[in-house]
């Protein structure tokens, strides 16, 4: 081959060497996962949750603890001066002779304990021409509680001995009042006897406990025969006698002139290795001579061949 062709060949095998494009690297692109910012904000938002719920906690505690120290405060009121001025002025205001000059003392008396409006309201509530004579045969403070302002409303009943003519009777009432106290602890009544009701018989009846069929009746007998031993013996007994039959401090010394009489349907369930015994007992008091009638809900338990009460 010539010259020239060779060099013409190599020519075109340079020129295709030019020819041939360079590899190009690929470019690498970082892509951050949505999900792992909404995971990291959940973790930060319930530590504050936490946090929070912590800073609540403490907070209500020590509010509480507010709460209750206010309580005990307003609860240690001294009324007794409330209420003997209520109860002397009832005694005169429920009280008269059939008399023109009881009916003014009545009146006069009142101004130590009225204001002057209602001394003005109470002018002829007790008249002078109706043959009637009234006087306190009972007075009794039911609830006395303050309205603030320095005052207290105070419920009471009165019983009174009506009198007209040869004819008595007895006349129970209940009424409230208002007294306003001074910083000298001076009292006035600010608001009249206004008619009111107190607290009657509950209709409330408690469950009565009744036996399970859990003891046998030698158990039972002997249980029956301890606590008549007991019985007798507990009204004069000393703490160191009683601590033979009772736990420490379960019943106390009574130190009462009180004979047994008996014991009242005794009422026995069985609870684990325990008894209890709900039961009645009927004494005879040495200086009343009456019959005292004292109830009892005990535990006993048996240690060896000795029972012992021990709640």
């Amino acid at each position: 081959m010539r010259k020239e062709d060779l060099m013409m060949k190599f020519r075109k095998n340079q020129n295709k060497e030019k020819q041939i494009p360079k590899e190009k690297k690929p470019r690498v692109y970082y892509k951050v996962n949505p999900h792992k910012k909404v995971v990291i904000a959940l973790w930060v938002l319930l530590g504050l949750s936490f946090s929070f719920a912590i800073f609540k906690h403490f907070r209500a505690i020590d509010t509480h603890t507010i709460h209750e120290t206010t309580i005990i405060e307003k609860e240690y009121v001294d009324t007794h001066h409330v209420e003997n001025f209520v109860e002397n002025f009832a005694k005169v205001y429920y009280s008269w002779e059939q008399s023109d000059k009881s009916i003014d003392n009545r009146m006069e008396s009142l101004k130590g304990y009225l204001t002057d409006e209602l001394q003005a309201l109470n002018v002829d509530t007790v008249r002078k021409d109706i043959p009637v004579s009234s006087s306190v045969r009972g007075f009794q403070i039911w609830t006395v509680e303050p309205t603030g302002d320095n005052e207290f409303n105070v419920t009471y009943s009165v019983d009174q001995l009506i009198t007209e003519g040869e004819n008595t009777k007895t006349v129970h009432s209940a009424y409230i009042v208002s007294a306003y106290v001074d910083g000298s602890g001076n009292m006035v009544l600010v608001k009249n006897p206004t008619i009111t009701n107190i607290p009657k018989k509950s209709s409330y009846k408690p469950k009565a406990i009744e036996s399970e069929g859990t003891v046998d009746s030698i158990t039972t007998n002997e249980i029956n025969e301890f606590l008549t031993t007991f019985f007798k013996l507990y009204p004069t007994a000393t703490a160191s006698e009683l601590s033979y039959y009772v736990n420490d401090g379960i019943l106390k010394p009574i130190g009462k002139e009180y004979i047994f009489q008996e014991l009242v349907n005794p009422i026995h369930n069985r609870k684990d290795n325990q008894v209890t015994v709900s039961l009645t007992v009927e004494y005879i008091d040495q200086q009343t001579k009456a019959t005292q009638v004292s109830q009892f809900d005990l535990v006993l338990e048996k240690n060896g061949s000795n029972w012992k009460i021990i709640e």
